[in-house]
């Protein structure tokens, strides 16, 4: 009896269910499920920027939907904020190895941010997210998902004790404050970074790494990212002790404000003192 070839994007899809169930799948679920990121009927905009994260992403969520829960919609958005034709030929290509039904879109982002020399990533980052929320808006969605993942919560983690000196994490949703009734979820919170280069290198896959000019001409001065040097210090930790990332990421499930100097709530400050 002859063997089923399997497709390439099943054989992405099994090894997701079984090779990297227990550090993908799993996790991904109980994300989705400890932080009750999918209601019953949100339609969900998955957001691919071309890399690892939110390819892995949105496979994840395809999966979900298709042996999962189907009490969701999902539309799956690219948008091109003025990628070289190589990049976006190789989103696109991707997208249909892996049998991903995207929807692109256009944005003037790179040519708008250019020419801005203070704090080009900040805003950068918030003109992406208000496209993306556009996009997701005029489909119909009331969620949009984004790729970033437990290494990139810790490190936000860090990054904001050490340089912003405030005790601050990256959430695994957040309500929309300029688009009425829409929703960011984050699926990959608990997923580790390195188990996603895992399955892609499993997979024999070639995701875009950074298409951003910006960070080009960082690379380019030697200049290393506030990013870059957290995940410097976080593989310094894990090399003193395995369970350091997981303590930092649990320390934000567990504040005991009992010895907290003083907390910040829509804006208004309080102290220890307040009531002491």
């Amino acid at each position: 009896m002859n063997k089923k070839v399997l497709t390439k994007a099943q054989q992405i899809e099994r090894s997701l269910i079984t090779t990297y169930k227990k550090n993908i799948w799993s996790k991904f679920v109980k994300g989705i499920n400890e932080y009750q990121l999918i209601s019953d009927g949100d339609k969900i905009a998955v957001c691919i920027s071309g890399g690892k994260d939110s390819f892995v992403l949105a496979k994840c969520m395809q999966e979900l939907l298709k042996h999962g829960r189907s009490n969701f919609e999902l539309e799956f958005i690219v948008m091109d904020p003025g990628y070289n034709v190589k990049n976006r030929e190789l989103i696109m290509a991707n997208a249909e190895l892996m049998d991903i039904p995207i929807k692109v879109f256009n944005s003037p982002i790179f040519s708008v941010v250019a020419d801005v020399t203070e704090s080009p990533c900040y805003l950068c980052a918030r003109m992406r997210r208000g496209y993306l929320y556009k996009a997701a808006q005029d489909l119909g969605c009331n969620k949009i998902a984004l790729g970033h993942h437990f290494d990139d919560v810790i490190e936000t983690t860090l990054m904001n004790m050490l340089y912003s000196g405030e005790i601050k994490t990256m959430m695994p949703k957040l309500k929309s404050l300029n688009f009425d009734r829409m929703e960011l979820i984050r699926p990959l919170y608990m997923v580790k970074e390195k188990d996603i280069i895992a399955f892609r290198n499993y997979n024999e896959l070639n995701f875009l790494q950074c298409a951003c000019l910006m960070t080009e001409r960082i690379a380019t001065n030697n200049v290393d990212s506030k990013r870059q040097e957290m995940k410097q210090l976080i593989k310094n930790f894990r090399a003193i002790n395995e369970h350091i990332d997981m303590n930092i990421f649990q320390s934000m499930h567990n504040i005991n404000l009992e010895t907290v100097l003083g907390t910040r709530k829509g804006g208004a400050l309080s102290s220890f003192l307040d009531s002491y």
